[in-house]
């Protein structure tokens, strides 16, 4: 299959949202800190901060919303999230529906799963246990039993969902399946977890239960020092990927094999992280058995950079802080894991600038619907055309790209080379110095109606377009210089600020085209040419940015 008709197969598929809604009404892990958001910075000045955007600053805990567990979350000396290539998150896989076979506190079987769909070695298995019904934004669910007459959101998403029968994961590592996600809120079973210490009237409750349904106590079927052994050794050892907290879409699948990417943040000093789960069916004109085949064969490219404390943030921005809370040696039975919570401001890393960042009736990341993140595009590289403080134009792009209206756009400017995990290290250089766009540059892209764009540097913006210009003068006076060798005029006649000031934030986003900030990693090795491009986002639905997951297909 060559490379436009692997473009035409991903734009005819059907692509499936598996991602609960995140917001600062998400309830977290019991006794882990909730998502925070706060402002900043706001378009005009706001108490704390500046003016000129709608910056966040926001505290989360990484096991809030949809996530990937990683094994380091069991495991400390078992791969971080930044570790774990796209090969490992990605693949074939079902979803089982089990949710007329199970309430509170029940366990499921490998008997339970393989009934009702065929499960091949390695493959990814979503288990739909119907639990995503007490998810925060789904509506009420009537229970005459409880107080006021309704579940209990957060107890039915956290507390009394059913979870993995003692033999299930020997049955998954037995399947060398990739992954295992849940529609709740553990991919274990929550009394096998410090819910249970927690929460005794319902670890009781539990415990009642299975005595009537197995004939023995919780300790007797899961004796504490096995299961720590398996799920904090065996487990994170073999690879085994956990996702918790899907949603979304999930019911259209049940049942049904597909093709899924789980896509988290690639942290590098954390457990877990936030993902974007998506599946994908084939579309008109192939069938399933050939879809999958391509599916696999095709390579992902993962443009994105790690996310670490090291990476550095944009001016008067906050960087990224990790503070572990909890470690695997901390609780009885070692049931313990490691947790970190974290603080960060968004534009750092590689990252989505979303409408709401400059434009104040604009969609929030969480509003934005699936497809607008994905579609046919390009990456042009003009590194050999451009230098410190130099202007790119439309011209340049045209004259080396088959670039279509509503494409993505993915720039490469080479300046990811002075990025902070690279050998030639020069932040200076990537975060003040790099190109960036010429005056007319906005306009084309109305023209040419771009779907979104990417850079590989700090900024969509000429770094003197910004308040950069005023932080250093310096720089600013070298730029001047630059253009008025090459254009024969100044700075403010060619970019007047009333016009040209974040033109490319102020000017496109009312417009509905936002970009994408910090791209890298295999972006550097990309030739230039057309893709299938796909952004995978955090579904946030406060966050006027957002960190992200990018990747280009292409023919293997």
């Amino acid at each position: 299959m060559d490379r436009q008709e692997l473009i035409s197969l991903l734009a005819g598929a059907r692509w499936y949202d598996l991602t609960q809604a995140l917001s600062i009404f998400t309830p977290p892990w019991p006794g882990e800190m909730p998502l925070q958001v706060h402002f900043f910075k706001r378009l005009t000045g706001s108490y704390g901060g500046g003016q000129g955007a709608n910056g966040q600053l926001i505290e989360w805990s990484n096991n809030t919303g949809c996530h990937l567990v990683g094994p380091r979350a069991f495991h400390s000396g078992s791969r971080a999230i930044a570790d774990i290539p796209l090969t490992d998150l990605c693949g074939e896989g079902v979803v089982v529906d089990l949710s007329d076979a199970v309430s509170d506190y029940d366990l499921y079987t490998p008997e339970m799963i393989t009934e009702r769909v065929e499960v091949k070695e390695g493959d990814i298995l979503i288990i739909n246990t119907g639990y995503h019904r007490y998810a925060w934004d789904q509506p009420d669910v009537a229970n005459s039993g409880e107080q006021g007459g309704i579940e209990n959101k957060e107890f039915g998403y956290y507390v009394r969902h059913p979870g993995p029968a003692p033999e299930f994961f020997p049955w998954a590592l037995d399947m060398k399946l990739k992954l295992v996600g849940v529609d709740c809120g553990s991919a274990e079973h929550p009394m096998n977890t410090n819910i249970r210490f927690m929460h005794e009237r319902e670890f009781d409750k539990a415990d009642a239960r299975l005595r009537e349904t197995h004939g023995k106590s919780w300790e007797e079927l899961f004796p504490p020092e096995e299961y720590r052994h398996l799920t904090h050794t065996t487990l994170p050892q073999a690879g085994l990927l956990l996702a918790e907290a899907l949603g979304g879409e999930i019911e259209a699948l049940n049942n049904q094999r597909a093709w899924f990417m789980i896509q988290p943040i690639p942290f590098m000093e954390v457990e877990s992280a936030w993902s974007r789960v998506v599946a994908l069916q084939p579309g008109d004109g192939i069938g399933q058995e050939d879809f999958l085949v391509v599916m696999a064969e095709a390579e992902m490219m993962d443009l994105t950079l790690p996310f670490s404390v090291q990476t550095p943030q944009w001016a008067n921005y906050e960087p990224l802080s990790v503070k572990y809370t909890k470690r695997v040696g901390g609780l009885d039975f070692g049931l313990g894991r490691n947790n970190a919570h974290c603080r960060a401001s968004f534009h750092l890393a590689t990252h989505m600038d979303g409408e709401k960042h400059f434009w104040a009736a604009g969609r929030t990341i969480g509003q934005m619907p699936l497809e607008y993140w994905h579609g046919p595009g390009v990456i042009v590289d003009i590194a050999d055309e451009v230098s410190d403080s130099s202007v790119y134009t439309p011209a340049m792009i045209e004259e080396r790209v088959d670039l279509q209206d509503g494409d993505i756009l993915l720039i490469r400017t080479g300046y990811n080379r002075y990025g902070w995990n690279s050998a030639d290290s020069d932040e200076f250089r990537y975060m003040i110095k790099h190109p960036g766009p010429s005056p007319d540059f906005s306009d084309w892209c109305v023209e040419r109606k771009i779907k979104w764009l990417g850079i590989d540097c700090v900024a969509m913006e000429h770094p003197m377009n910004t308040i950069q210009r005023v932080f250093h003068p310096k720089t600013f006076a070298e730029a001047n210089q630059k253009l008025i060798d090459q254009f024969g005029q100044d700075w403010d006649e060619i970019f007047p600020l009333d016009k040209y000031y974040q033109d490319m934030h102020l000017n496109l986003f009312p417009k509905g085209i936002v970009h994408a900030e910090n791209l890298g990693n295999q972006l550097a090795e990309a030739e230039t040419g057309r893709y299938y491009i796909a952004a995978f986002i955090q579904k946030g639905m406060e966050l006027a940015s957002c960190w992200g997951r990018f990747v280009a297909f292409r023919e293997s």
